[in-house]
């Protein structure tokens, strides 16, 4: 199990707000445990000699969105970074941002780039709607999961 896997355990255990989460995969055995008072920090713990590396890893990797509070989900579709990489708003420096703040979407149209490894990945609207809030400075780094838009499936 590599340090990736774990991760997108962790945003699992998240969004479903469990706490804690056993796996056994070829012989390793991992826990991990977010703590939901005093913002603890996620604890790994490895049962395996092969998966030792991971606790001191993952401490070091932890993403942006748990240091980040919550955001609040009253209404709306989160649009989230499905990889990591930098954050921008527009092809170019000096173009246009590709939506602004109370633009009407349509499914498939392009929100951002998340540039990762020297490679512009396009982030597209997974619905219609309306854009309700732009959760992420332009060319600032985003983590994996991290809410990038927030949009209103159901615009006036």
């Amino acid at each position: 199990m590599n340090l990736k896997e774990i991760k997108e355990l962790m945003e699992l255990m998240r969004q479903m707000g469990a706490s804690e989460l056993d796996v056994e995969r070829s012989g390793v055995k991992i826990r991990i445990r977010i703590g939901r008072a005093g913002g603890e920090e996620p604890a790994v713990s490895a049962m395996h000699p092969a998966a030792e590396r991971a606790p001191q890893e993952l401490s070091a990797a932890k993403p942006a969105a748990e240091a980040a509070p919550p955001v609040a989900e009253e209404r709306g579709v989160l649009v989230r970074s499905p990889i990591v990489g930098t954050f921008y708003r527009s092809a170019s420096p000096d173009g246009p941002n590709y939506v602004e703040i109370g633009d009407v979407v349509k499914k498939g149209q392009i929100l951002c780039i998340v540039e990762a490894m020297k490679l512009m990945n396009e982030i597209e609207s997974e619905s219609d709607g309306r854009i309700l809030e732009v959760l992420v400075e332009n060319a600032r780094p985003v983590e994996y999961g991290q809410p990038l838009f927030r949009i209103d499936p159901t615009p006036a």
